[in-house]
């Protein structure tokens, strides 16, 4: 191997020939040409003296070598990113401006946080919010996101975290279909129920069938992962399902279905890493979606305090 540095930009191409499969694919992406491409592939063999991709009829093939070197080409596009939205919060004036990645869950991002970054828009019209909805926990020390919204205490030593309070969730059916087929009032009744569930289970939904044994063989009209399309499915009547209290409370036509029985309560936090104290564009963010999603939390406490 050469003491020659190959640098982000022959990583880069790397990471992408890697996410593309093809030479074209990847000038593609980085808006390359085809040759320039290959270049940097020679380039980048010839400084670590390794071969990383051989030709496959499917296109071409990262070696066991490309593969070992994509988790730190991967830390380098997320550090890259981090480094462009720093950079874009520098020799800001009194205004704040900056970009920041956000990440939450589905359901959360569409159905909760559109008024909050309006809110937060109207305060600092300078800020940039990019937003990333996905189920998994995106890795903040590594900095995938700036701010995560997480359905779980984070166990990351450097991270800035607050806890704001708990979401509940529970079962609920559209008040027409309920009408149709019957309210249940045990699990046995349930089961004879149209239900909404999901596709593949994880350790936290294996958990919760092993609480409603008899759900095990019972009917299922839909199963999805998408907490989206279960919300979706009990506002248009398809069956009973699961999904957050205070969302079904928004909409009349829901109704609760065995509270008694079933109830789960998330922990919601906020976190940030704990460089961005400094970030003015980052600190406005976490202090208006600590503000907004806390008001979420408690406004449902209160209805069920009323209730």
């Amino acid at each position: 191997m050469t003491e020659f540095d190959p640098g982000w930009n022959l990583y880069r191409t790397l990471l992408a020939v890697l996410r593309e499969g093809s030479l074209s694919g990847a000038a593609r992406a980085l808006g390359l040409t085809q040759p320039t491409v290959g270049r940097h592939i020679d380039a980048l063999e010839q400084a670590l003296g390794l071969t990383l991709f051989v030709r496959s009829p499917a296109g071409f093939a990262g070696t066991e070598a490309a593969q070992a070197l994509r988790p730190y080409a991967e830390t380098l596009a997320a550090t890259s990113a981090a480094m462009l939205r720093a950079a874009s919060n520098l020799g800001a004036g009194p205004d704040i401006t900056g970009t920041v990645r956000l990440t939450a869950s589905e359901v959360i991002g569409v159905e909760v946080l559109p008024p909050i970054l309006a809110a937060l828009a109207r305060r600092h019209p300078g800020i940039t919010v990019e937003l990333a909805l996905s189920n998994r926990i995106e890795n903040l020390l590594r900095r995938d996101a700036d701010i995560a919204v997480r359905m779980q205490r984070p166990d990351q030593d450097a991270l800035v975290a607050r806890r704001l309070g708990v979401i509940e969730v529970g079962w609920h059916a559209r008040r027409d279909y309920l009408e149709r087929s019957g309210t249940p009032q045990t699990y046995e009744d349930l089961a004879h129920h149209a239900l909404i569930g999901v596709d593949t289970h994880n350790a936290f939904t294996r958990k919760l069938m092993e609480q409603m044994a008899p759900l095990n063989e019972a009917h299922y009209a839909l199963r999805s992962n998408s907490d989206l399309v279960h919300l979706a499915a009990i506002r248009a009547g398809l069956g009973v399902g699961i999904c957050q209290v205070r969302l079904a409370q928004r909409d009349p036509a829901l109704v609760r279905v065995l509270p008694d029985l079933l109830t789960i309560p998330l922990e919601t936090w906020l976190a940030m890493h704990e460089n961005l104290r400094g970030n003015s564009a980052c600190m406005a963010a976490f202090g208006a979606l600590a503000e907004g999603l806390s008001a979420y939390i408690n406004s449902a406490a209160d209805e069920k305090l009323n209730g």
